[in-house]
C-alpha cells in the first residue's frame, strides 16, 4: 500500500485516523497506541507478510540488546561496549546480507572467475531506514541519551507507518515524548488541517510533477547510448527534478499524516536546490540522513578533533558509506565518493577565504549535484558514462529522438509542469513553513481543493508509481 493509492487515501488512512481518535477518547491513550501500532504493522505487511517477519525479528532483537544495554549500564558493567558492537554488527549484517550479498557475490565471481549462483533474496521495503533508526536507538542508550524506555513507545517509534518506508529517520528521544503528551490523543483541528494541506501538497508533487518528469528521465536513461547533447541534458535535469519532487513529496505526505495524529516528524528537506555550496546542500537534502551520518559515523570516527587530514578522511569515509547505504552498486558508491570529494574540496577552498559571486556559487553547486545524480540514476556504469558523454562530448544539439513519442501532443503540458517545478524549487517558502505557520483561510482551502482535484485526475488516469526511496 502506497501513499499515492486509492486504498490508502480513501480507506486505510481515514479508518485508522477515526478509530484512533475514538479509542483515545472513549477508552485510553495506550489503547490508541496499540491500535496505531497494529495499523502500522498491517500497513507494512500489506505488500508481503515476509516483510513483517523481517521487521518483527529486527525489532525483537534490538529490544533485547536495548534492555541488555540498560542493565549493563545500571550495573556499571564494562560489557556495554561489547553489547553495542554486537547490536550494530547484527543490524549491519542483516542489511548487508539482504541488500548487498548478491552485489558482493557478483564482484567475487568477476574477480576470481567463479560462477557462484546468486541467492534468491527479496529486499524488504524500507529496511535501510528502520535499521538506521534502531542503530541510533542502541547508540543513544549506550551514550545515556535514553534513560529508560517503554515497550509500547519503542515499538511505535520504530514502526509508525508514515515514516516507516522512507523516513524521516527519527530518534527515539524525539518520538517518545510526543507519544506521552496528555493531549496526544485529543483531536486537534489545527494539526488536522495543516496535516491535510501538507499531505496533498506532497501528493501533487509526486503524481503531477515527479511522475511526469520520470517519463523523460526513464526514456533518456533507457536510451543512454544514442542521446544527443540536448537529450542528455534533458534526461539528467529531468531526473534531478524528479528525485527531489518524488522524495520531498513522500516526506511531505509522511509529515502531513503524522500531524493528523498530533506527531511532529523532523524536516527532511529545506529547498536543497537553492544551496550555494555542497555543504549547504547536505544541510538541506535528506536532512535526517545527514544528521545520522554526522552523529553516528563522522563524529565516532573522530570528526575534526584529530587534525585536518583526519577530518578530510572522515568526510570521505562517511560519504562513501552514504553511497553504499543508498544502493548495492558501484554507481552508488561513486556517487557517494563524488559528494565526499566535493565536501573535501569545499573545506580546503574555505581555507583560502576566496569568495565567488552568489549566482556563480549556486550555478556550480546545482550543476555538480545534477551531474552526480547521473551516476545515482544509471542502472550500469556505462549508462552514466553515455549520458555524460552526450552532455559534454557531442556537438549535436537537436534531435529529441528519445523523447519524441512523449512530447507529441503534450508539449504544452510538459513545459507547464517543468516551469511549475522550477518555480517551486526557487520559491522562498517551502512546506516546512506550513508546519508551524499554517493558518486556514479560504484561499488555502481553494488551493487545497484544486490540488486534490488535479491529483485525483492523475491517480485515475495513470498506474501509480512507487516512490524512489522505498527501494533503499
Amino acid at each position: 500500500m502506497s501513499f499515492n493509492s486509492f486504498q490508502f487515501i480513501f480507506a486505510f488512512l481515514p479508518l485508522t485516523l477515526i478509530t484512533y481518535y475514538l479509542i483515545a477518547r472513549y477508552f485510553s491513550q495506550n489503547g490508541a497506541k496499540i491500535w496505531l501500532l497494529a495499523a502500522s504493522l498491517f500497513f507494512y505487511a500489506f505488500a508481503s507478510p515476509y516483510y513483517l517477519l523481517i521487521l518483527l525479528a529486527s525489532i525483537i532483537f534490538n529490544l533485547f540488546i536495548g534492555r541488555s544495554l540498560l542493565a549493563a549500564r545500571q550495573a556499571s558493567n564494562a560489557s556495554g561496549k561489547i553489547l553495542l558492537s554486537a547490536g550494530i554488527g547484527a543490524n549491519c549484517g542483516l542489511l548487508v546480507y539482504l541488500k548487498y550479498y548478491n552485489f558482493l557475490l557478483a564482484n567475487v565471481n568477476t574477480v576470481w572467475g567463479t560462477n557462484i549462483p546468486a541467492a534468491d533474496i527479496i529486499l524488504p521495503l524500507g529496511i535501510s531506514f528502520f535499521t538506521f533508526v534502531q542503530i541510533a536507538f542502541l547508540a543513544d542508550i549506550y551514550r545515556r541519551d535514553i534513560a529508560d524506555f517503554n515497550l509500547l513507545d519503542y515499538l511505535l517509534s520504530i514502526s509508525f507507518f508514515p515514516k516507516l518506508l522512507s523516513g524521516p529517520i527519527t530518534r527515539f528521544k524525539e518520538m517518545a515524548p510526543q507519544l506521552n503528551k496528555k493531549s496526544w490523543g485529543e483531536l486537534n483541528y489545527d494539526n488536522l488541517s495543516k496535516g491535510l494541506y501538507i499531505f496533498f501538497i506532497g501528493l501533487f508533487k509526486k503524481l503531477v510533477i515527479a511522475d511526469t518528469l520520470a517519463l523523460f528521465a526513464n526514456s533518456g536513461f533507457d536510451q543512454a547510448a544514442s542521446l544527443s547533447c540536448l537529450e542528455g541534458w534533458a534526461a539528467s535535469l529531468a531526473y534531478t527534478l524528479q528525485i527531489y519532487f518524488d522524495f520531498s513529496g513522500y516526506t511531505d505526505m509522511a509529515i502531513g499524516v503524522a500531524w493528523m495524529f498530533n506527531i511532529s516528524l523532523p524536516f527532511n528537506f529545506d529547498s536543497p536546490y537553492q544551496a550555494k555550496n555542497v555543504r549547504d546542500f547536505w544541510k538541506k537534502w535528506h536532512m535526517t540522513l545527514t544528521r545520522f551520518l554526522t552523529a553516528y559515523i563522522y563524529i565516532p570516527l573522530g570528526g575534526n578533533r584529530r587534525g585536518e587530514t583526519r577530518a578530510l578522511l572522515n568526510i570521505m569515509i562517511t560519504f562513501i558509506i552514504s553511497g553504499i547505504w543508498h544502493g548495492a552498486g558501484w554507481t552508488f558508491i561513486f556517487w557517494g565518493f563524488l559528494h565526499g570529494l566535493a565536501l573535501v574540496i569545499y573545506r580546503l577552498w574555505n581555507r583560502i577565504n576566496f569568495k565567488i559571486p552568489s549566482f556563480a556559487a549556486w550555478f556550480i553547486t546545482f550543476n555538480f549535484v545534477n551531474m552526480a545524480w547521473v551516476f545515482f540514476r544509471a542502472q550500469e556504469w556505462k549508462d552514466a558514462i553515455n549520458v555524460l558523454a552526450a552532455m559534454f562530448g557531442q556537438t549535436q544539439l537537436l534531435g529529441f529522438k528519445a523523447f519524441a513519442s512523449i512530447l507529441t501532443g503534450d508539449q504544452a503540458l510538459v513545459i507547464l509542469i517543468v516551469m511549475l517545478a522550477v518555480i517551486i524549487i526557487a520559491w522562498p517558502q517551502n512546506t516546512n513553513y506550513y508546519s508551524y505557520n499554517f493558518v486556514p483561510t479560504r484561499g488555502k482551502l481553494l488551493i487545497l481543493l484544486i490540488i486534490i482535484a488535479v491529483s485525483m485526475l492523475y491517480m485515475n488516469s495513470i498506474t501509480p508509481k512507487g516512490f524512489i526511496y522505498n527501494d533503499f
